[in-house]
């Protein structure tokens, strides 16, 4: 399976703050999932976490790489940037991540890497991995917070975006 690409600064281990989450589901393809995480305002209808996605310089409503955006996530309000954009294609797994931010001074600047993957398993499964990384106070204090917030709201985005997937395949007829 494929693994998520780390840039300097955020390898986990050495930051502030991680969380890995996934799943796999059978009767979903990766063409069912990918337009649910490369549309920003579809996340809101199905993650309760995500707030007032928009796009900067006229671009939108799809992700892109170099593109800039906004949205409002676990209180913060996130400036974002795609660093990696691989759209889906037979035989390689869809790759997703941007660096994000949040804050501007040394008591609440908040940097993550938030990667995605999205690929197609044998028995017509598909999985799903997000993982994050994290640096600055708020990370460290996030990371100590019990149930971990990270960890728990990730699951019920990838949670909300299978049953978001299953519920438009199931719509298409």
């Amino acid at each position: 399976m494929s693994d998520i690409l780390w840039p300097a600064g955020f390898v986990p281990g050495f930051t502030d703050n991680f969380c890995s989450n996934e799943v796999i589901v059978s009767g979903l393809t990766v063409a069912d999932v990918w337009p649910l995480l490369n549309t920003p305002q579809y996340w809101p209808d199905y993650y309760a976490n995500s707030a007032n996605p928009r796009f900067y310089d006229g671009k939108g409503p799809q992700l892109e790489a170099g593109v800039g955006f906004y949205f409002e996530t676990f209180g913060f309000p996130v400036e974002a940037q795609v660093v990696e954009h691989v759209a889906p294609v037979e035989g390689q797994a869809a790759r997703m991540a941007w660096h994000g931010w949040a804050g501007s001074t040394a008591e609440d600047r908040l940097d993550v890497h938030h990667a995605w993957l999205i690929e197609a398993l044998s028995g017509g499964r598909v999985r799903i991995l997000t993982q994050e990384t994290q640096q600055g106070q708020p990370a460290r204090a996030l990371a100590l917070a019990k149930p971990n917030p990270m960890i728990n709201g990730h699951q019920d985005w990838l949670d909300g975006m299978v049953a978001a997937a299953r519920k438009a395949k199931a719509d298409r007829g």
